[in-house]
C-alpha cells in the first residue's frame, strides 16, 4: 500500500516545487504521458528512473517510496478515531499523508497539541480538586482575608471605640495583612517552582515518578548487587529528582521492592521464560514458581513489552505508577473504582484479567492483569498488610469487548456510572 502511492507523492512533490508535468518528464528523461501514468499510480517505478525523478525534485528517493513517517501516520489515525472516523477512513491515513504532506503535518501537530492540552486540563483539574498543599494555601488566604474584613468592618461601623481598642484593631489588621502577603508569596512560589519543572502537579510521588522514568524503570546496580542496601542508598543520594525527604523515603521503598524481586527472579531467567512461554503472567508464575505479583512487577521492567504498572496499598492509595500512553493515573484524589486493581482488594491470591478502555483522551485498549498479595506474615489480632498490583499491556482495539473505565470521576465523561462519586467537569462527548 505504501509503495503503491509513490506516484501520488511524486505528483504532490512536483506541485510543491512549482514544476509542470512536462518539465519534470523532460528532466527525468521520459515522456509526459508516461509520467502522467506514474503519478496516477498506474505504473510502478523503481531503479534509475526513481533516482532521476527524486534528483529532479530535490528529495531523497525514500521520501517518494516510503511516504510519511510512522509517527505522522499514527497521529493521523488517532485524530480519525477521536473524530469517530474509524475503519476505512482511518486506514487511508497513509494515502492522505502521501498526497497532502503539508496538511497532514498540520493535522498531526494539532492532534498532538490537543492531547497535550487535555493532559494539562486533567492534571490541573485533579490538582485544584485534591492537591493538599494548594487546598491549605487557599484556606489560609481566605481565612486571613476574612479576618481583615471583619476587623475593618468593626473599625468602620463603630464610632465609640476607645483609642486603646482602636490601636489593637489597627495592629491586628497590620499583622493579618503581613500574613496574607506571606501566604500569597508562598503560593506564587509554589506555582513558579511547578512551572520551572514543567510539572502542573508537584508532589513527592511526582518526584519519584521522575526519578524512576529517568532510569527507564530499570536499575542494573540492583540486578546483580550483593549488598543492595548500599546500592539503594547511593542511588537515592545521587538522584537530583528526589528533592524532598518524603520523596527519598518513597523511592527507597520502591528500590527495596525491586531489589527483593531481582534477587528472587533475575531478569535473564524471566526473559528466557518469556521467549519460551510468552508473557502470560499466570503461566509464567507457574513455570517460574513465583508469586503472580512479582511476575507482574518484573514484566513491567522489560522495555520491549511496553507495559504499564500500578500498585496500591490496602487503603487504595496508589504507591507506584509506571505510566503508559492512553491510561492516566491521577496524582491526587481517588482513582476510578472500576479498575481491576481494586476488584482484587481484600482477596489475596485472586488473579483477574480483563480488557479495559479508559474513557476520554485516545481511548486506547489494554489487557489488565491484577492480583492482591499479602506483604507481611499474619499475627494474632493483627490484620495483614497487603498490596494490589495491576499490569497494563497495550492490545489492538476492537478485538474483544472492553470494559470502559475512567481516570478519576472529576474528568470522566461516562454518564450514568454507578461508581461515580462527583460530577464531571467535562461536557458530553468530550
Amino acid at each position: 500500500m505504501r509503495e503503491g502511492l509513490t506516484g501520488s507523492r511524486i505528483r504532490e512533490r512536483r506541485v510543491m516545487a512549482g514544476l509542470k508535468q512536462a518539465e519534470l518528464a523532460q528532466q527525468s528523461g521520459i515522456s509526459a504521458s508516461y509520467l502522467n501514468l506514474i503519478e496516477h499510480n498506474r505504473r510502478r517505478i523503481g531503479g534509475k528512473l526513481l533516482l532521476n525523478i527524486a534528483q529532479a525534485l530535490g528529495v531523497e528517493p525514500q521520501a517518494l517510496t516510503e511516504g510519511a513517517e510512522a509517527a505522522l501516520i499514527a497521529a493521523l489515525r488517532e485524530a480519525a478515531e477521536d473524530a469517530g472516523l474509524a475503519g476505512p477512513e482511518s486506514d487511508r491515513a497513509d494515502e492522505f499523508a502521501g498526497r497532502f504532506p503539508g496538511w497532514a503535518k498540520v493535522l498531526a501537530t494539532s492532534q498532538r497539541r490537543i492531547d497535550a492540552l487535555e493532559q494539562t486540563v486533567e492534571a490541573l483539574s485533579d490538582r485544584l480538586a485534591h492537591d493538599p498543599q494548594l487546598a491549605t494555601s487557599m484556606h489560609e488566604l481566605l481565612s486571613t482575608a476574612a479576618a481583615i474584613r471583619s476587623t475593618a468592618a468593626i473599625l468602620a461601623e463603630t464610632d465609640s471605640l476607645q483609642p486603646e481598642w482602636r490601636d489593637r484593631f489597627h495592629a491586628n489588621i497590620h499583622e493579618d495583612s503581613r500574613r496574607l502577603s506571606d501566604s500569597a508569596q508562598a503560593l506564587v512560589t509554589y506555582f513558579d517552582n511547578a512551572a520551572e519543572t514543567r510539572e502542573v502537579a508537584h508532589s513527592p510521588q511526582a518526584e519519584v515518578e521522575a526519578f524512576l522514568a529517568a532510569h527507564d524503570y530499570r536499575f542494573e546496580p540492583l540486578e546483580q548487587a550483593r549488598a543492595p542496601e548500599i546500592a539503594i542508598a547511593e542511588l537515592v543520594e545521587q538522584a537530583e529528582a528526589l528533592k524532598t525527604k518524603a520523596a527519598r523515603h518513597i523511592a527507597t521503598g520502591v528500590l527495596q521492592q525491586i531489589a527483593r524481586d531481582a534477587a528472587a527472579l533475575p531478569l535473564d531467567r524471566l526473559e528466557s521464560a518469556v521467549a519460551e512461554r510468552g508473557h502470560d503472567p499466570a503461566l509464567l508464575a507457574q513455570t517460574l514458581e513465583q508469586p503472580v505479583g512479582r511476575v507482574l512487577r518484573r514484566l513491567a521492567s522489560l522495555p520491549d513489552l511496553g507495559a504499564g504498572l500500578v500498585v496500591c496499598d490496602r487503603s487504595g492509595s496508589v504507591t507506584f505508577a509506571k505510566s503508559i500512553d492512553g491510561f492516566t493515573v491521577p496524582r491526587f484524589g481517588a482513582c476510578c473504582p472500576l479498575w481491576p486493581l481494586f476488584a482484587v482488594q481484600g482477596q489475596p491470591g485472586l488473579v483477574v484479567k480483563s480488557r479495559v478502555m479508559q474513557m476520554g483522551r485516545g481511548q486506547a485498549e489494554f489487557e489488565a492483569i491484577a492480583t492482591c498479595e499479602v506483604q507481611a506474615a499474619a499475627a494474632y489480632n493483627t490484620p495483614p498488610l497487603s498490596q494490589s498490583v495491576m499490569l497494563l499491556l497495550p492490545v489492538p482495539s476492537g478485538a474483544a469487548p472492553a470494559q470502559p473505565v475512567g481516570a478519576t470521576c472529576r474528568i470522566c465523561p461516562v454518564e450514568g456510572c454507578r461508581a461515580r462519586r462527583e460530577p464531571s467537569i467535562l461536557r458530553d462527548g468530550i
